[in-house]
């Protein structure tokens, strides 16, 4: 999307559009794929239209060198779109899905990874059932400015967010300030 139309609601008006077509077709499911380091587009996806991540596609699309995704590995988050699911009615209507990353603490759930005070990605052992996995606040300037940085990014979110999706451990949310909420619980 152009700059002068981000943050304008335009992408939400495309997705609710084609959801509404989509059901017409009774089409229930659309999948697609996004960078999982762009925290704004992991947070439209996931809390603002209901998505759910389905698997972690290492290099899905080989390299591209292009102003987007740099010289970098093209890591993809593929997602599932279920039309019809009570998160996606729920964030059709506006609201968007919400995680309190404070209170998730609270209870133990504790960062696999995080921001280091240099911007960098900072790993540690988190073996709760809740596990917390950051991203940076501008992977996209990052890629740009500090290229190395913007690698090891990529490195360690595939590593971890990566490895936890690999065990089988599913993102249950993602909070606006950047965290993906991972739980290694069973689903019933």
């Amino acid at each position: 999307m152009a700059p002068q139309g981000l943050g304008r609601g335009i992408g939400f008006a495309l997705k609710l559009h084609q959801r509404a077509w989509a059901l017409r077709q009774d089409v229930s499911l659309v999948t697609w794929t996004f960078d999982p380091l762009v925290r704004r587009n992991a947070y439209f996806n996931l809390a603002k239209l209901g998505a759910g991540p389905a698997r972690y596609l290492p290099d899905f699309y080989g390299p591209m060198r292009d102003g987007i995704n740099g010289a970098g590995d093209t890591d993809r988050l593929m997602v599932r779109w279920e039309l019809s699911a009570p998160a996606a009615s729920t964030a059709s209507l506006g609201e968007a899905a919400r995680v309190e990353v404070a209170a998730l603490r609270e209870r133990g759930a504790a960062p696999a990874l995080s921001v280091a005070p240099d911007g960098g990605p900072l790993t540690a052992v988190a073996d709760g059932p809740v596990v917390l996995v950051a991203v940076p606040p501008d992977i996209e300037t990052l890629r740009r400015t500090d290229p190395d940085q913007g690698q090891a990014w990529r490195v360690a979110l595939r590593e971890v967010l990566g490895g936890l999706m690999a065990e089988e451990a599913r993102v249950i949310g993602f909070d606006r300030a950047g965290w993906y909420v991972v739980s290694r619980e069973k689903s019933s």
